[in-house]
Protein backbone atom coordinates (compact mmCIF):
# COMPACT_ATOMS: atom_id res chain seq x y z
CA UNK A 1 0.00 0.00 0.00
CA UNK A 2 0.88 3.52 -0.63
CA UNK A 3 1.78 5.82 2.51
CA UNK A 4 2.75 9.38 3.62
CA UNK A 5 4.85 10.57 5.68
CA UNK A 6 2.96 10.44 8.35
CA UNK A 7 1.47 6.98 8.01
CA UNK A 8 4.50 5.25 7.22
CA UNK A 9 5.97 7.04 10.75
CA UNK A 10 2.75 5.28 12.25
CA UNK A 11 3.55 2.24 11.06
CA UNK A 12 6.76 2.12 11.88
CA UNK A 13 6.21 2.88 15.79
CA UNK A 14 3.40 0.31 15.40
CA UNK A 15 5.54 -2.61 13.63
CA UNK A 16 8.01 -1.79 16.71
CA UNK A 17 5.16 -2.58 19.43
CA UNK A 18 4.37 -5.50 17.87
CA UNK A 19 0.94 -4.24 16.66
CA UNK A 20 0.17 -4.07 12.62
CA UNK A 21 0.31 -6.26 10.00
CA UNK A 22 2.83 -4.41 8.14
CA UNK A 23 6.28 -6.41 7.61
CA UNK A 24 7.84 -4.53 4.88
CA UNK A 25 8.42 -1.17 5.09
CA UNK A 26 10.08 0.10 1.35
CA UNK A 27 11.23 3.48 1.45
CA UNK A 28 12.45 4.62 -1.98
CA UNK A 29 13.13 8.10 -3.67
CA UNK A 30 16.41 10.53 -3.74
CA UNK A 31 16.44 11.43 0.12
CA UNK A 32 18.72 8.38 1.26
CA UNK A 33 19.34 10.32 4.35
CA UNK A 34 15.59 10.82 4.67
CA UNK A 35 15.51 7.09 4.45
CA UNK A 36 17.96 6.77 6.65
CA UNK A 37 16.07 8.67 9.26
CA UNK A 38 12.87 6.58 9.33
CA UNK A 39 15.24 3.82 9.99
CA UNK A 40 16.47 4.62 12.46
CA UNK A 41 12.95 6.06 13.97
CA UNK A 42 12.13 2.09 13.93
CA UNK A 43 15.34 1.10 16.01
CA UNK A 44 14.93 3.87 18.29
CA UNK A 45 10.95 2.65 18.39
CA UNK A 46 11.89 -0.97 18.79
CA UNK A 47 14.31 -0.10 21.93
CA UNK A 48 17.83 0.07 22.40
CA UNK A 49 18.59 -3.86 23.27
CA UNK A 50 17.43 -5.26 19.72
CA UNK A 51 19.01 -6.38 17.58
CA UNK A 52 19.42 -5.29 14.02
CA UNK A 53 20.03 -7.10 10.99
CA UNK A 54 21.83 -5.68 7.95
CA UNK A 55 21.39 -6.58 4.56
CA UNK A 56 21.94 -5.15 0.96
CA UNK A 57 20.89 -5.40 -2.45
CA UNK A 58 23.69 -7.56 -3.55
CA UNK A 59 23.15 -9.75 -0.81
CA UNK A 60 20.04 -10.33 -1.49
CA UNK A 61 20.55 -10.94 -5.31
CA UNK A 62 22.96 -13.82 -4.34
CA UNK A 63 20.75 -15.28 -1.55
CA UNK A 64 17.00 -14.83 -2.51
CA UNK A 65 15.90 -16.09 0.50
CA UNK A 66 18.00 -14.94 3.48
CA UNK A 67 15.25 -11.99 3.83
CA UNK A 68 12.34 -14.19 4.31
CA UNK A 69 14.41 -16.36 6.77
CA UNK A 70 15.99 -13.47 8.62
CA UNK A 71 12.05 -12.04 8.84
CA UNK A 72 10.90 -15.49 9.89
CA UNK A 73 13.49 -16.25 12.43
CA UNK A 74 13.20 -15.63 16.12
CA UNK A 75 16.38 -14.19 18.47
CA UNK A 76 18.60 -16.58 20.40
CA UNK A 77 17.89 -14.31 23.52
CA UNK A 78 13.71 -13.50 22.80
CA UNK A 79 14.29 -10.08 22.48
CA UNK A 80 13.50 -8.15 19.45
CA UNK A 81 14.46 -7.75 16.39
CA UNK A 82 14.39 -5.55 13.03
CA UNK A 83 16.07 -6.35 9.34
CA UNK A 84 17.54 -3.18 7.76
CA UNK A 85 18.01 -3.19 4.23
CA UNK A 86 20.22 -0.96 2.09
CA UNK A 87 21.21 0.05 -1.53
CA UNK A 88 17.81 -2.17 -2.60
CA UNK A 89 17.35 -2.11 -6.30
CA UNK A 90 15.35 -4.48 -8.38
CA UNK A 91 17.60 -7.12 -8.25
CA UNK A 92 16.04 -7.62 -4.79
CA UNK A 93 12.31 -8.35 -6.32
CA UNK A 94 12.77 -12.26 -5.94
CA UNK A 95 13.33 -11.78 -2.01
CA UNK A 96 10.82 -9.42 -1.66
CA UNK A 97 8.27 -11.93 -3.02
CA UNK A 98 9.40 -14.29 -1.01
CA UNK A 99 9.18 -12.07 1.85
CA UNK A 100 6.19 -10.88 1.16
CA UNK A 101 4.76 -15.07 0.92
CA UNK A 102 5.55 -16.14 4.17
CA UNK A 103 2.74 -17.12 6.06
CA UNK A 104 3.50 -15.11 9.12
CA UNK A 105 7.08 -13.02 9.54
CA UNK A 106 7.55 -11.36 13.05
CA UNK A 107 10.48 -9.08 11.97
CA UNK A 108 10.05 -6.29 10.36
CA UNK A 109 11.39 -4.87 7.36
CA UNK A 110 12.79 -1.79 6.44
CA UNK A 111 14.67 -1.06 3.06
CA UNK A 112 15.96 1.69 1.65
CA UNK A 113 16.20 2.12 -1.83
CA UNK A 114 16.71 5.08 -3.31
CA UNK A 115 17.90 4.27 -6.73
CA UNK A 116 14.04 2.49 -7.46
CA UNK A 117 11.94 3.93 -9.82
CA UNK A 118 8.47 4.17 -8.45
CA UNK A 119 7.15 2.76 -11.22
CA UNK A 120 9.59 -0.49 -11.16
CA UNK A 121 8.53 -3.81 -10.27
CA UNK A 122 9.69 -3.52 -6.76
CA UNK A 123 7.41 -0.83 -5.95
CA UNK A 124 4.75 -1.98 -8.00
CA UNK A 125 5.12 -5.31 -5.83
CA UNK A 126 5.11 -3.34 -2.10
CA UNK A 127 1.87 -1.13 -3.69
CA UNK A 128 -0.06 -4.33 -4.04
CA UNK A 129 0.79 -6.22 -0.97
CA UNK A 130 -1.49 -5.56 1.95
CA UNK A 131 1.67 -6.72 4.44
CA UNK A 132 3.72 -3.70 2.52
CA UNK A 133 4.02 -0.26 2.81
CA UNK A 134 5.76 1.95 0.22
CA UNK A 135 7.09 5.83 0.96
CA UNK A 136 8.68 8.07 -1.69
CA UNK A 137 11.36 9.50 -0.01
CA UNK A 138 12.52 13.00 -1.26
CA UNK A 139 14.32 16.15 -0.27
CA UNK A 140 11.91 18.54 1.66
CA UNK A 141 12.10 22.01 0.81
CA UNK A 142 9.89 25.88 1.70
CA UNK A 143 6.61 24.49 3.31
CA UNK A 144 6.90 21.05 3.58
CA UNK A 145 10.34 21.27 5.19
CA UNK A 146 9.61 23.77 7.81
CA UNK A 147 6.57 21.27 8.63
CA UNK A 148 8.49 18.27 8.75
CA UNK A 149 11.11 20.52 11.14
CA UNK A 150 7.88 20.91 13.67
CA UNK A 151 6.42 17.43 13.20
CA UNK A 152 9.80 16.39 14.42
CA UNK A 153 10.19 18.58 17.16
CA UNK A 154 6.59 17.99 18.37
CA UNK A 155 7.40 14.25 18.56
CA UNK A 156 10.79 15.53 20.93
CA UNK A 157 8.21 18.10 23.22
CA UNK A 158 9.34 21.41 21.76
CA UNK A 159 7.25 24.12 19.84
CA UNK A 160 9.11 25.98 16.98
CA UNK A 161 8.07 29.60 16.97
CA UNK A 162 8.22 32.33 14.18
CA UNK A 163 10.76 31.32 11.38
CA UNK A 164 13.13 28.88 13.68
CA UNK A 165 11.74 25.77 11.64
CA UNK A 166 12.90 27.52 8.30
CA UNK A 167 16.04 28.10 10.29
CA UNK A 168 16.89 24.91 11.42
CA UNK A 169 16.02 23.28 8.20
CA UNK A 170 18.36 26.10 6.17
CA UNK A 171 21.10 24.78 8.82
CA UNK A 172 20.43 21.36 8.23
CA UNK A 173 20.92 21.61 3.94
CA UNK A 174 17.86 20.36 4.41
CA UNK A 175 18.99 16.88 5.76
CA UNK A 176 16.13 15.01 7.83
CA UNK A 177 18.85 13.00 9.75
CA UNK A 178 21.42 16.24 11.12
CA UNK A 179 17.83 17.85 11.07
CA UNK A 180 16.35 15.27 13.61
CA UNK A 181 20.02 15.21 15.52
CA UNK A 182 19.91 19.00 16.06
CA UNK A 183 16.39 19.08 17.57
CA UNK A 184 17.19 16.53 19.42
CA UNK A 185 20.08 18.27 20.73
CA UNK A 186 17.47 21.74 21.07
CA UNK A 187 15.19 19.58 23.16
CA UNK A 188 17.68 18.51 25.43
CA UNK A 189 19.15 22.10 26.32
CA UNK A 190 15.18 23.07 26.90
CA UNK A 191 14.69 20.06 28.96
CA UNK A 192 11.61 19.59 26.78
CA UNK A 193 9.56 15.82 26.55
CA UNK A 194 6.40 15.62 24.81
CA UNK A 195 4.92 15.64 28.82
CA UNK A 196 6.77 19.14 29.57
CA UNK A 197 6.35 20.93 26.15
CA UNK A 198 8.92 23.72 25.16
CA UNK A 199 8.95 26.97 22.79
CA UNK A 200 11.98 27.41 21.16
CA UNK A 201 12.50 31.02 19.27
CA UNK A 202 15.73 32.48 17.24
CA UNK A 203 16.98 33.42 20.45
CA UNK A 204 17.24 29.94 21.46
CA UNK A 205 18.72 28.99 18.37
CA UNK A 206 21.43 31.78 18.88
CA UNK A 207 21.79 30.70 22.61
CA UNK A 208 22.66 27.50 21.25
CA UNK A 209 25.05 28.43 18.80
CA UNK A 210 27.25 29.93 20.58
CA UNK A 211 28.25 26.80 22.13
CA UNK A 212 29.29 25.28 18.52
CA UNK A 213 32.68 27.13 16.96
CA UNK A 214 32.25 27.16 13.71
CA UNK A 215 35.75 28.01 13.19
CA UNK A 216 36.92 24.53 14.49
CA UNK A 217 34.58 23.20 11.17
CA UNK A 218 36.16 25.47 9.30
CA UNK A 219 39.91 24.78 10.47
CA UNK A 220 39.04 20.86 10.15
CA UNK A 221 38.34 21.36 6.30
CA UNK A 222 41.51 23.76 5.82
CA UNK A 223 43.81 21.37 7.41
CA UNK A 224 42.42 18.45 5.05
CA UNK A 225 42.76 20.54 1.89
CA UNK A 226 46.53 21.98 2.99
CA UNK A 227 47.52 18.22 3.77
CA UNK A 228 48.06 18.85 7.76
CA UNK A 229 46.80 15.43 9.54
CA UNK A 230 48.61 16.28 12.43
CA UNK A 231 46.28 19.92 12.40
CA UNK A 232 43.51 18.08 11.83
CA UNK A 233 43.59 15.43 14.59
CA UNK A 234 42.72 18.02 17.25
CA UNK A 235 40.48 20.29 15.28
CA UNK A 236 38.30 16.90 14.59
CA UNK A 237 37.87 16.02 18.37
CA UNK A 238 36.41 19.68 18.71
CA UNK A 239 34.59 19.20 16.00
CA UNK A 240 32.97 15.41 16.60
CA UNK A 241 32.62 16.87 20.44
CA UNK A 242 29.79 19.71 18.75
CA UNK A 243 28.14 16.77 17.03
CA UNK A 244 29.26 18.91 13.91
CA UNK A 245 30.97 15.53 11.73
CA UNK A 246 27.90 15.50 9.48
CA UNK A 247 27.88 19.67 8.29
CA UNK A 248 32.24 19.50 8.75
CA UNK A 249 31.77 16.46 6.03
CA UNK A 250 29.37 18.21 3.77
CA UNK A 251 31.37 21.38 3.59
CA UNK A 252 34.62 19.33 2.97
CA UNK A 253 32.56 17.70 0.14
CA UNK A 254 31.25 21.07 -1.03
CA UNK A 255 34.94 22.30 -1.19
CA UNK A 256 36.61 19.52 -2.94
CA UNK A 257 33.49 19.62 -5.83
CA UNK A 258 34.27 23.67 -5.71
CA UNK A 259 38.26 22.57 -6.49
CA UNK A 260 37.44 19.55 -8.91
CA UNK A 261 35.87 23.00 -10.94
CA UNK A 262 38.76 25.05 -10.88
CA UNK A 263 41.04 22.16 -11.62
CA UNK A 264 39.46 21.50 -14.73
CA UNK A 265 39.97 25.11 -15.94
CA UNK A 266 43.75 24.84 -14.62
CA UNK A 267 44.23 21.40 -16.68
CA UNK A 268 42.53 22.91 -19.82
CA UNK A 269 45.87 25.55 -19.46
CA UNK A 270 44.22 28.59 -17.47
CA UNK A 271 46.71 29.52 -14.87
CA UNK A 272 45.56 28.91 -11.23
CA UNK A 273 45.95 32.52 -10.03
CA UNK A 274 43.70 33.50 -12.88
CA UNK A 275 40.91 30.63 -12.09
CA UNK A 276 41.44 31.85 -7.87
CA UNK A 277 40.11 35.53 -9.66
CA UNK A 278 37.49 34.19 -12.00
CA UNK A 279 35.85 32.22 -9.19
CA UNK A 280 35.97 35.46 -7.02
CA UNK A 281 37.37 33.27 -3.67
CA UNK A 282 37.50 35.09 -0.65
CA UNK A 283 40.62 36.99 -0.22
CA UNK A 284 41.47 35.19 3.14
CA UNK A 285 41.28 31.79 0.72
CA UNK A 286 43.24 32.78 -1.74
CA UNK A 287 46.55 31.61 -1.09
CA UNK A 288 45.33 28.36 0.04
CA UNK A 289 43.12 27.44 -2.71
CA UNK A 290 46.21 28.27 -5.05
CA UNK A 291 48.19 25.76 -3.24
CA UNK A 292 45.35 23.44 -3.41
CA UNK A 293 44.87 23.75 -7.12
CA UNK A 294 48.51 23.05 -7.55
CA UNK A 295 48.90 20.33 -5.22
CA UNK A 296 45.59 18.26 -6.05
CA UNK A 297 45.21 16.31 -9.38
CA UNK A 298 41.22 15.89 -11.00
CA UNK A 299 41.55 12.01 -9.82
CA UNK A 300 42.75 12.74 -6.37
CA UNK A 301 39.99 15.43 -6.16
CA UNK A 302 37.71 12.86 -7.02
CA UNK A 303 38.48 10.06 -4.80
CA UNK A 304 38.93 12.53 -2.04
CA UNK A 305 34.66 12.83 -2.42
CA UNK A 306 34.55 9.61 -2.37
CA UNK A 307 35.89 8.87 0.62
CA UNK A 308 34.30 11.86 2.19
CA UNK A 309 31.27 10.72 1.21
CA UNK A 310 31.33 7.09 2.35
CA UNK A 311 32.58 8.56 5.97
CA UNK A 312 29.19 10.46 5.55
CA UNK A 313 27.09 7.20 5.03
CA UNK A 314 29.19 5.40 7.82
CA UNK A 315 27.60 8.06 10.26
CA UNK A 316 23.83 8.01 8.99
CA UNK A 317 24.22 3.98 9.23
CA UNK A 318 24.41 3.94 12.84
CA UNK A 319 27.55 1.79 12.53
CA UNK A 320 29.14 1.69 15.78
CA UNK A 321 32.49 2.65 14.51
CA UNK A 322 31.01 4.69 12.27
CA UNK A 323 34.02 8.22 13.92
CA UNK A 324 36.63 5.69 12.97
CA UNK A 325 35.22 5.47 9.89
CA UNK A 326 35.25 9.16 9.46
CA UNK A 327 38.88 9.85 11.09
CA UNK A 328 40.04 6.88 9.06
CA UNK A 329 38.75 8.04 5.95
CA UNK A 330 39.70 12.36 6.36
CA UNK A 331 43.23 11.60 7.87
CA UNK A 332 43.50 9.42 4.40
CA UNK A 333 42.41 12.23 2.62
CA UNK A 334 44.68 14.80 4.58
CA UNK A 335 47.66 12.64 4.23
CA UNK A 336 47.53 11.93 0.36
CA UNK A 337 47.51 15.70 0.29
CA UNK A 338 50.78 15.99 2.14
CA UNK A 339 52.57 13.61 0.16
CA UNK A 340 51.74 15.34 -3.06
Amino acid sequence: MKANAGQIATAIDRAAAGNGDIRLFLIHGPDESGAMELAARMARAIGADAERIDLDGASLKAQPGRLADEAASLSLFGGKRFVRVTAMGEESLEAVTLLLGLPVAGTPVVAIAPSVKASGKLVKLALSAPAAMAFACYVPEGADAARIAANIAREQGVRLTGSTAATMVAGAGGDRAILTREIEKLALYLDAAPDRPKEADEDVLARIGANIDDSEMARAIAAVIDGAPAVFGPEMAGVEAAGMAIPMLRGLSRRLIALADMRAEVDSGASAESVVEKHRVFWKEKASTIRALRRWTAPQIAAGVARVRRAERGILSGGGAASVTVAHDTLAIAGAAARR
